[in-house]
């Protein structure tokens, strides 16, 4: 039986190793490891989640104490020290004997036997000196990206476009647990049953008034387990997810292409807010999401959504049109960092070729759209060239487009339509909303 440091280990070296998301390591694993319980389960959340998020903080206070860079360790002792530092800085109720003792232990399993005298060494440096910070102050790029875990590049970024004071916010709300938000599946129950069976299963739930048909909850353990998620009560849907489909404003009858759409949320609220009526194509480029929307809409009892494989960049006249269009493209992620702390990691260089994808499916999603109909264009990331130089192009070069101002109690960073969400603004995930519609349409 595996321990919850074991699993740990492993979920961390899949990321570090093989590119893999934390979310879905973790969740691999803990089925795996089914024996676990419900604190242990937490406790390697916890560890691995909390590990990612503080990673160049860490690997700083690392390098203090090693002869060598830390980027040239082999990837399960680099994974060790990570763990058992992250223990020592950041999990006060860790005793850290506990934290140094067990990490030596796992040196010894994971190939690593040779550097258990160096991961005590390490790891009994950092408990005694504690958290360390480099000289510098909070206007240095190279410091903030140390202190708050976030490349400098990105750091730079969001200072360039939205602010020095929002730059800061974003990156340390990118370091707090997001809340886990889901979407009442109105066309089997309402907001206050739901509150009530949930309840009776010790959930805590609460109101929101961001987004209608939306609660908050805690307490829950695996959702998955949950009586009122098996028979179909509910999602899991962010709140800024939510408020995509708002803007979308979908309507009974209607006919709604959601183009990249798994793993289906969107789709499902789209679906729900149509009262299970019209029709929902939903669209992946991969098989294996396509099967993941289909379980979901199955398991919520939507007979109104149909699946299909399709590359959302290839335009389909087999699909025919539609009335709404949800344009939800591939993106940078950097809006959901608490989520998969690992985004922040990612290579520049990719994220700054995204925006070309962006805007061919964008202008393959208008194919299939009538007249007057109306396109919802979003990302969950905060990166103006994924987002308002896309849509700025979009209109520039489709004068039969025209942009449309949605919820204008929320806060703008620039006079446009375009709509950009931010954590410690709005509650939500950092997201992108911009809505078009052809030829004129409804406003």
């Amino acid at each position: 039986m595996k321990s919850a440091r074991q699993v740990a280990f492993e979920a961390l070296l899949k990321v570090h190793k093989d590119g893999a998301y934390s979310n879905l390591a973790v969740d691999s694993l803990l089925k795996e490891n089914s024996n676990l319980d419900e604190r242990d389960k937490a406790f390697v959340c916890n560890l691995v989640y909390g590990t990612l998020d503080r990673l160049i903080l860490i690997d700083y206070n690392l390098g203090l104490y090693l002869n060598q860079p830390v980027r040239k360790l082999k990837p399960e002792l680099h994974t060790i020290l990570r763990m058992g530092a992250y223990q020592l800085l950041f999990m006060d109720k860790v005793p850290s004997r506990a934290a140094v003792n067990e990490s030596v232990n796992l040196a010894k399993v994971n190939k690593s036997s040779f550097a258990a005298s160096l991961v005590n060494a390490v790891l009994r440096r950092v408990s005694d000196n504690g958290l360390k910070l480099p000289e510098g102050d909070d206007k240095d790029p190279d410091f903030l990206a140390i202190k708050y875990s976030c490349p400098e590049w990105l750091i730079s970024l969001w200072i360039d476009s939205y602010g020095y004071d929002n730059a800061i916010q974003l990156a340390e709300k990118s370091l707090e647990a997001p809340p886990l938000v889901i979407r009442v599946n109105t066309t089997k129950i309402s907001v206050d049953d739901l509150i009530w069976k949930l309840a009776e299963e010790g959930v805590v739930s609460e109101k929101t008034d961001i987004a209608e048909n939306a609660l908050i909850i805690s307490n829950t353990g695996s959702v998955e387990d949950l009586l009122a998620y098996k028979e179909g009560y509910f999602h899991a849907q962010d709140l800024a997810s939510q408020l995509c489909c708002r803007a979308l404003d979908p309507k009974e009858g209607e006919t709604v292409f959601d183009l990249c759409s798994a793993p289906g949320g969107k789709a499902f609220t789209i679906a729900e807010t149509m009262n299970n009526t019209g029709v929902v194509r939903a669209f992946d480029i991969y098989q294996s999401r396509v099967e993941l929307i289909k379980s979901g809409a199955e398991r919520l009892g939507l007979t109104n959504v149909y699946t299909y494989l399709s590359d959302a960049s290839i335009y389909n006249e087999n699909y025919g049109t539609a009335d709404k269009i949800l344009c939800d493209v591939p993106c940078s992620g950097l809006g959901i960092i608490r989520r998969k702390p690992e985004i922040r990691f990612k290579n520049k260089q990719d994220i700054d070729n995204l925006p070309d994808l962006q805007y061919r499916i964008l202008c393959n999603a208008i194919r299939y759209l009538k007249d007057g109909g109306r396109l919802v264009y979003s990302t969950c990331t905060l990166n103006p060239k994924e987002n308002e130089d896309v849509c700025e192009r979009f209109l520039a070069e489709h004068p039969d487009f025209s942009s449309v101002r949605i919820m204008p109690e929320k806060t703008r960073y620039a006079e446009k339509d375009s709509l950009t969400l931010m954590t410690h603004l709005h509650s939500t995930d950092g997201f992108f909303i911009a809505v078009f519609c052809k030829d004129g349409g409804n406003k």
